[in-house]
């Protein structure tokens, strides 16, 4: 068996763990999917996936510590975003985490 090499962009196993047990709930996944569309707030979300605001900022906030997605403020409100160094472009399917790949594209 062949040994990742030190050197490698390869994230370890604690990083992919992280990434896996992010998107390992079906609310964070309508979230992703959701956020394809753009930049949302939480409010945005929450509207739109009929949750309530603080269930929507908890799984964000998850998200955000696995660093799938990105937050930037605009005056008073917080932007989420995917985090565009997972993705090949802002229209991509499938995230890149290095250790895995993980398609959009089959999420219903």
């Amino acid at each position: 068996m062949s040994q990742i090499p030190e050197d490698s962009d390869v994230p370890g196993v604690d990083a992919c763990a992280n990434y896996l047990k992010a998107l390992a709930d079906p609310h964070r996944l309508q979230i992703i999917r959701t956020l394809q569309q753009g930049a949302m707030s939480v409010s945005d979300i929450a509207l739109l996936l009929e949750l309530e605001i603080a269930n929507a900022s908890h799984h964000l906030r998850v998200l955000y510590h696995a660093q799938i997605v990105t937050t930037h403020k605009e005056g008073k409100f917080v932007y989420y975003d995917l985090n565009p160094a997972f993705l090949k472009s802002k229209a991509a399917s499938s995230f890149d985490f290095g250790c895995c790949k993980f398609d959009l594209r089959n999420l219903e």
